[in-house]
């Protein structure tokens, strides 16, 4: 498996109820088109062969020999395909009627999985003619001149033993304790359902929660179809509803009631869900007090080459990309952030807090949290000591905005020029200052963290940290500098969450006056402002001409840290997501960066203040990140190496 991904599809073909003929010819051209898109399984939907309305004709031996008849005439249509296809039919085993699932490839039965959990409530009445697949008497079958393997413990896996699906169908989903379940817990990794599911108010909404919900405590992929209009008969009606989960997340989905057939896709990431579950060590307890035996179908299947994958990925993985669900996001990142610095707060039983402000987007976050905590308790503002600290590189307009966002924040406000200072420190230890190199920049940083230590211990206070994750992960941050607080309030904020969380501040919580401030905060470049302005005063020092772009970092953050993806895979995710925006040696170039800076800059986390974990992602080591200050980045640089040749 190179990058672990699968493409998977599901199938609404057009049906006439007790037609296998005509089925059969909809299920056939819709495995060329599903071959043709590079599909590797396609589901289709429950009973597709006969239809799933067809009531007592399920009796009729005719109905029952005809399916097996255009089952053999799929396979035969079909034997050059190597794409994996799951049909639904009926089948007569031992006295017994089956709802079953067959798995073909190539012409070949690879299994039949026969349906467990048969409904006889309202509009159903299946238990009328079906069996559960739980009273199957043998666990192999002949099937158009065929051995095949048959039962409700058949799982499917490949060759490499890489790739792992199991099916359920229709009701299977709606119990208590699904299939899928014990499924994926013996290694199924995406789940096939075949389903007909008719269509009455509030269903919609119900069957889509249930399927996201099952691929997500599964942590698997769902792949579900329902039986379209043309299944509609007397008094129920269909809609034709398929969709795609990964881990919860909607991949895709169809659109109901329309009269022509539907074929969806998307690509399953497999290493993404498998890194979870390692993770997730609580995944396998069920299985303990409850195993079941399954028996593996191999079969074999192409490559998927992962350029070619067809689903959005997100360029800013941390910020939701609908307006709502950010708004949403924002709302509870802030609270949990305000919350967090107010039972600290509490606990210490200080009145006070220190913080310092430069004008930037990491500062004004931070304060907003500060004063938010202090509304909570009821502790008046003007208890809030803002200290703005001019050094050599402030320019005059991170300055003014930080003078006019404090008074808009009716906080104390301090102003403690640092050059003089940092002049004689420079005389101390025998540094020239006209020579700008990192001992003249961190030189400013310890500065202005010494001075808000002090006056903490002096006024009582707490030191409330501005730094945030990115800063954190690339190590962009002075050791014993603005890399130290008492309490780090965005320490698990990512670069590119911070503007949005600020501008959500400004949006919902504040007047015009500081909302004005804050939008030109927005505008102003990213930069620790320790070099001196240029010749129009104007900020000299843009972090992300120096490390990179934040967005590009945050990515590979997020897929590195999140998922445990390698670099190459990273690599092509990031030329998907930035596609149009940055040459592929560009991604590569920062990539390159990153993972050194990373690794090296391990000693920076491995001592970090307290701050509230907001989201998957945390570089605390009490608690996320555990990682040694001494590990190389050898392997990983590598396979970069081996890219760029």
């Amino acid at each position: 498996m190179k990058n672990g991904f699968f493409r998977v599809g599901a199938a609404v073909p057009r049906l006439k109820v007790g037609g296998c003929r005509y089925n059969s010819d909809q299920i056939i051209g819709l495995i060329g088109k599903g071959e043709k898109a590079g599909i590797q399984i396609l589901v289709f939907p429950e009973l597709s062969i006969t239809g799933y309305t067809c009531g007592d004709l399920f009796h009729q031996e005719t109905l029952l020999d005809d399916a097996k008849v255009q089952l053999g005439r799929i396979l035969e249509e079909t034997k050059n395909s190597s794409c994996i296809s799951l049909i639904g039919m009926p089948l007569g085993i031992d006295n017994q009627l089956f709802n079953c699932a067959v798995a073909i490839q190539k012409g070949r039965i690879l299994g039949v999985v026969p349906k467990t959990y048969v409904p006889n409530y309202s509009e159903f009445y299946e238990q009328r003619w079906f069996s559960s697949g739980r009273n199957a008497l043998r666990d192999t079958i002949m099937l158009c001149g065929q051995e095949v393997p048959f039962g409700d413990d058949l799982l499917f896996e490949d060759e490499k033993g890489e790739m792992c699906f199991g099916i359920e169908i229709c009701e299977d989903l709606w119990v208590p304790v699904p299939p899928s379940s014990f499924q994926a817990m013996a290694g199924a990794l995406v789940i096939f359902n075949l389903s007909a599911s008719n269509e009455i108010v509030g269903k919609y909404e119900y069957r889509k929660e249930l399927a996201r919900q099952q691929s997500a405590r599964c942590i698997a992929g769902y792949v579900y179809t329902s039986s379209g209009v043309d299944e509609s008969t007397t008094d129920v009606v269909f809609g034709g509803h398929a969709m795609i989960f990964e881990n919860g997340s909607l991949l895709c989905e169809s659109e109901r009631f329309l009269i022509d057939e539907q074929l969806i896709f998307s690509e399953i990431d497999i290493q993404k869900l498998m890194n979870d579950r390692r993770k997730n060590t609580s995944f396998m307890e069920l299985w303990r007090d409850n195993v079941r035996e399954f028996r593996k179908v191999k079969f074999e299947i192409e490559e998927f080459e992962a350029e070619n994958i067809t689903r959005y990925v997100p360029p800013h993985p941390f910020v939701p990309s609908d307006g709502s669900s950010r708004d949403r996001r924002c709302s509870e990142i802030f609270a949990i952030q305000t919350s967090a610095l107010a039972k600290r707060i509490r606990h210490t039983g200080l009145k006070r807090a220190v913080i310092g402000i430069s004008g930037g987007l990491d500062s004004t976050l931070a304060l907003l949290v500060t004063a938010k905590a202090f509304d909570l308790l009821n502790i008046p503002r003007k208890n809030i000591l803002a200290i703005t600290m001019p050094g050599f590189g402030t320019s005059d307009v991170t300055y003014t905005n930080a003078m006019e966002f404090m008074k808009s924040m009716d906080v104390e406000i301090r102003e403690i020029n640092i050059k003089d200072a940092c002049l004689q420190h420079f005389k101390d230890i025998g540094h020239d200052p006209s020579i700008h190199d990192i001992t003249y920049e961190n030189v400013q940083a310890r500065e202005r963290t010494q001075i808000l230590m002090d006056i903490a211990n002096k006024e009582g206070g707490l030191v409330i940290g501005t730094g945030d994750l990115s800063e954190l992960a690339l190590g962009w941050c002075t050791y014993n500098g603005d890399h130290m607080s008492m309490y780090a309030v965005n320490a698990s904020i990512p670069k590119t969450l911070v503007s949005f969380l600020v501008r959500w501040v400004a949006d919902n919580m504040l007047e015009s006056k500081a909302k004005d401030v804050l939008y030109r905060i927005l505008d102003t470049p990213i930069s620790p402002e320790l070099l001196p302005p240029d010749a129009k005063g104007e900020i000299n020092q843009k972090t992300e001409d120096i490390i990179g772009p934040y967005e590009l970092h945050d990515f590979f953050l997020y897929h590195m840290l999140r998922y445990g993806a390698a670099p190459g895979k990273i690599l092509i995710l990031a030329k998907k997501a930035f596609e149009g925006k940055y040459t592929d040696d560009t991604i590569k170039k920062w990539l390159k960066v990153f993972v050194k800076r990373f690794f090296s800059q391990q000693f920076k986390r491995s001592c970090l203040p307290d701050g509230p974990k907001v989201g998957t992602i945390s570089l605390s080591p009490r608690g996320d990140w555990r990682m040694p200050s001494d590990a190389v980045a050898d392997s990983w640089l590598s396979e970069l190496e081996s890219m760029q040749e």
